[in-house]
């Protein structure tokens, strides 16, 4: 080396000393929570909204070079939903790379081993920090803000490692509630005064609380805003869900969470759960923060796909969620003798004392630091983890692989009753390794299917959280079965290959007791949830390596163009029942005035002798007068008829381009077999302060068209029904909960944390604002139930579903409990010991050719949420009482936790009731859970529809 490079060498090593002996530079200024709002985020009775928020975020922007904000898409109420992307200004300037290194990274497609160390180095770590989910859950949305201003302002050692590490994308989960609920909180002018009781809607506009439930389902603007950032673009290694409020006497819940696991879950991901929930742990304990307690502290677990944090296990990504005490009026931490006691899911106990908002704030900045700094330190080891998961996935999905589960478990134990130990390899390749029960391939959804509109929404849903997903181009054939063209197909070999396994095999819920002889422990929301199933979508499972002319599809899928056949010469034009989306066509139909009938009985080949009508209608010809030929073809009971008249060939185009639907040309008119419709005037049942169930079904019900308004207790109480309805929507709740009810209730809210809040009942008529006003009451017996026995008696219809279906009883009629045991010759309800079901899939039988199972075959899948089971009385169809579907076997799970399910075999699921002149239908399973099951739909829609019925 020569003496000038020695000399340059020295120079630059004390320029770095005499550097390193500086401060950091300061982080230019930036306008603090207490200037901007007039208040410290987490002062005691402050609450800023969101449009405070984003007026901030805008602010701080323009002031920061470490924050870009960013619109992920707009609410259903039509705000922006804003994400803040936090990282240092270098990182910033490449942002667009670290992008594409994260999705590499996470998709692992050709991706060595090699170039995956190297894309690690390179890369930075992507953390997603959410807030303000549930809205009332005030503490989320104020510590987001807190945390980014935190990390735009500061400039210690800490601060800019974790800015030169990570990037954070601080995302807004539910402005639509935030605004609500702040608002609402802050309109009381005296401070002492203010009280979150007594919000008069859902905190988001169809689902409020159940917004949390909806991350596979994808039906909402908002999940769908963050499910594509998530799994579309940023693709983090990290997912942290903030929601309160803590365990009782606790100041907050984190992970580690309890057994059981999804086994469809890479080990790495709750590994990694475990690593940063103690690193959590840790940071609390040096910072002087007690109160955190782990597992067995709450009921939180990694088996449910649909969370926001828990559909991101099924991606490989770390999902956290913690669950906070605090609330912006002073609360108290009460004293309980048991938890003073330190216990290794409880290390530091908090004494009893009053808490102020500010400490939840701190405590979860708290928090998210601590995630923040395990990724930073660890950056290197999550970005290669994530390709390692994606990639074993892959493998797993290109070869043989078995899943243990359960079941297998416990048909291995009764093989092996009596035996020896084990005897090696040969007997566990015999139990656990049978050709015939390989995980599938892939998937294949004929495009000849009855219903195949809704397979194309089951597979928009697999798109749009990161499923890849091809389409044939031509008719194939694989495994000796031909497929037509526009089939479509899921190969397991990707990344994502648990959501997939996730959404279309069973789940197998372990028989969970925490002793033999106790009662079940309920697993945290619900046990078999298989989306496949619940839509009704017809597949085939592929054990072998299959291809064929195949083509990647993207988002949004459109639904096939339907077609108008044969409409030269036609009278009418036939519309299945069998799809869904049939009975929206007939509601655009029936809206633009033109006539459409139904089927009450099968019309076809020999139906013509029975009365069938010519064509009159210009244009048909007089020789088709003289000599009518026969429909083409048979038409089931239920089918629709449309009339056609001059305005009726176009719009059916349009609606057949729009929808999907095709509709079949009849040279001949179906006359006594066939009822004219009318516009159905639906009253769907609400209350004050919204219910989830009826939000659902109002969601539901716009997306299929039908016209309806809301109607709440006091207008029930009101009587007059029949001038005003001819159905009435009872969802689930509307009713009282009574016996299995009440354990639907505990089986899918747990007991403290992340539960919808109560409806406020103390807050005056004269404080609430005048669009809500008139809302509050409940259905009663004294007052209610008359009314409604008014108008089934007068000719209506009320559809009852889940706990409502309690008005049948309250009406008197002779329905019993099929869930009963005998004992000492008297029959007593079963208890949880011998009976439980939670949320589950079941199969039960139907009678097609019920008006109400009309488009179904004679099975269909239902999701049973610990719900009423009925026993009907002999001779009871000729008093107007019949079943619709029941359980005719005495294993009738499908997917989930069925303990004790042999009980149901006999008993009625749904059944129907003539009372007067009117019709009550008793649907006991969740039919429209969630908006999920589609294959179920048709019955909430086939009971409007009659109704609709001339008389």
């Amino acid at each position: 080396m020569t003496a000038a490079a020695r000399f340059f060498c020295l120079t630059c090593l004390l320029a770095a000393a005499l550097l390193g002996d500086r401060p950091a530079p300061a982080a230019p200024p930036v306008t603090s929570p207490k200037e901007f709002f007039g208040f410290n985020l987490g002062d005691d009775y402050c609450l800023a909204n969101y449009r405070q928020l984003a007026a901030y975020w805008a602010k701080l922007e323009r002031e920061s070079d470490r924050l870009r904000v960013v619109c992920i898409g707009v609410t259903e109420e039509g705000r922006p939903q804003l994400m803040g992307i936090v990282t240092s200004p270098a990182n910033h300037r490449n942002l667009a790379r670290y992008q594409a290194i994260a999705r590499r990274l996470a998709l692992a497609e050709d991706v060595s081993e090699a170039e995956a160390r190297k894309l690690a180095a390179e890369g930075k770590a992507v953390v997603w920090i959410d807030g303000g989910l549930h809205a009332t859950e005030v503490l989320c949305a104020q510590m987001l803000m807190e945390t980014l201003y935190q990390f735009l302002s500061r400039s210690d050692e800490e601060t800019l490692r974790i800015l030169d590490d990570v990037i954070i994308l601080f995302v807004h989960a539910n402005p639509d509630g935030h605004d609500l609920v702040a608002d609402w909180y802050m309109r009381e002018p005296d401070p002492k005064k203010r009280s979150l009781a007594g919000l008069p809607r859902l905190y988001q506009k169809y689902i409020g609380h159940d917004n949390n439930r909806d991350f596979y389902a994808n039906t909402q603007a908002e999940t769908r805003n963050m499910n594509r950032v998530l799994y579309q673009e940023w693709f983090p290694q990290i997912v942290y869900n903030h929601h309160q409020s803590g365990p009782p006497g606790t100041v907050l819940f984190c992970p580690p969470f309890r057994d059981p696991f999804n086994y469809n879950i890479d080990p790495l991901v709750i590994n990694g759960i475990d690593a940063v929930g103690a690193a959590m742990m840790q940071r609390f304990l040096v910072e002087g923060k007690p109160g955190a307690t782990v597992r067995s502290g709450a009921r939180y677990s990694t088996w449910w796909n649909g969370g926001l944090r828990t559909t991101t296990y099924f991606h490989n990504m770390i999902g956290l969620l913690t669950e906070t005490i605090g609330s912006p009026t002073p609360m108290q931490i009460p004293f309980n003798p048991a938890l003073q006691l330190p216990r290794g899911d409880y290390l530091a106990p908090v004494a009893p004392q009053r808490w102020h908002f500010r400490q939840s704030v701190d405590y979860s900045v708290t928090a998210n630091k601590a995630v923040l700094d395990y990724a930073s330190r660890h950056r290197e080891q999550l970005l290669y983890n994530i390709w390692l998961m994606g990639k074993n996935a892959i493998d797993r999905g290109n070869r043989d692989s078995w899943t243990i589960t359960p079941k297998v478990v416990e048909a291995a134990r009764a093989a092996r009753a009596g035996a020896p130990p084990g005897r090696g390899v040969e007997e566990f390749n015999r139990l656990f390794r049978d050709p015939a029960k390989r995980d599938p391939r892939g998937y294949i959804l004929p495009a000849d299917q009855p219903d195949f509109l809704t397979a194309t929404k089951f597979v928009n849903i697999l798109l749009e959280t990161g499923v890849k997903v091809h389409r044939a181009r031509t008719d194939f054939e694989v495994a000796g079965k031909k497929y037509p063209a526009g089939s479509y197909v899921v190969k397991c070999a990707q990344a994502f290959r648990a959501h997939i396994l996730d959404l279309f095999e069973p789940q197998d819920h372990p028989n969970d007791f925490a002793y033999p002889g106790a009662p079940p422990t309920a697993p945290y929301d619900i046990a078999g949830w298989t989306l496949a199933y619940q839509m009704g979508v017809q597949f085939d499972r592929l054990l072998d390596g299959f291809d064929g002319p195949f083509e990647e599809i993207k988002p949004p899928v459109l639904p096939p163009p339907g077609r108008v056949h044969d409409a030269e010469g036609a009278v009418g034009f036939f519309l299945s029942a069998r799809t869904n989306d049939s009975f929206r066509a007939v509601n655009r139909l029936l809206a633009a005035g033109e006539e459409v009938r139904r089927l009450q009985k099968p019309f076809g080949e020999g139906a013509w002798a029975a009365g069938a009508e010519r064509s009159e209608t210009p244009g048909s010809g007089a020789e088709a007068s003289k000599t009518p030929p026969r429909p083409p073809r048979t038409q089931p009971a239920g089918t629709f008829f449309i009339t056609n008249r001059p305005t009726t060939l176009p719009l059916l185009k349009r609606i057949a381009f729009e929808l999907g639907t095709d509709f079949q040309g009849s040279p001949v008119a179906p006359a006594g077999q066939a009822v004219v419709l009318r516009p159905t005037r639906v009253g769907l049942w609400d209350r004050y302060g919204g219910s989830m169930p009826s939000g659902w079904t109002r969601w539901l019900l716009e997306r299929f068209e039908f016209p309806f308004r809301l109607v709440f207790p006091p207008e029930l109480d009101a009587g007059g029904l029949r001038e005003k309805f001819d159905v009435i929507i009872l969802v689930d709740g509307a009713i009282g909960a009574r016996g299995t009810a009440a354990l639907r209730r505990l089986a899918t809210n747990p007991p403290s944390g992340d539960q919808p809040p109560a409806e406020g009942g103390s807050i005056s008529e004269e404080n609430i604002p005048e669009e809500f006003r008139g809302r509050r009451g409940a259905i009663t017996m004294t007052r209610t139930v008359p009314q409604l026995r008014k108008f089934l008696e007068e000719g209506g219809t009320i559809l009852t579903i889940g706990s409502s279906t309690a008005l049948g009883s309250q009406l008197r009629l002779p329905l019993a409990n099929h869930l009963v045991v005998k004992e000492d010759g008297e029959e007593r309800p079963l208890t949880r010991e011998k009976f439980y079901i939670p949320g589950s899939v079941l199969r039960v039988r139907v009678n097609p050719a019920h008006p109400l199972a009309w488009g179904l075959g004679e099975e269909v899948d239902v999701m049973f949420q610990s719900s009423p089971v009925f026993r009907l009385p002999e001779g009871s169809e000729a008093n107007g009482l019949r079943r619709v579907a029941w359980f005719d076997s005495k294993t009738p799970l499908r997917s989930g936790w069925a303990w004790g399910q042999e009980h149901l075999e006999g008993g009625v699921a749904i059944a129907e009731a003539k009372v007067g002149r009117g019709t009550l239908v008793l649907f006991g399973p969740e039919i429209l859970f969630r908006a999920q099951p589609h294959g179920t739909f048709k019955f909430l829609f086939n009971g409007i529809v009659q109704a609709g019925v001339k008389e």
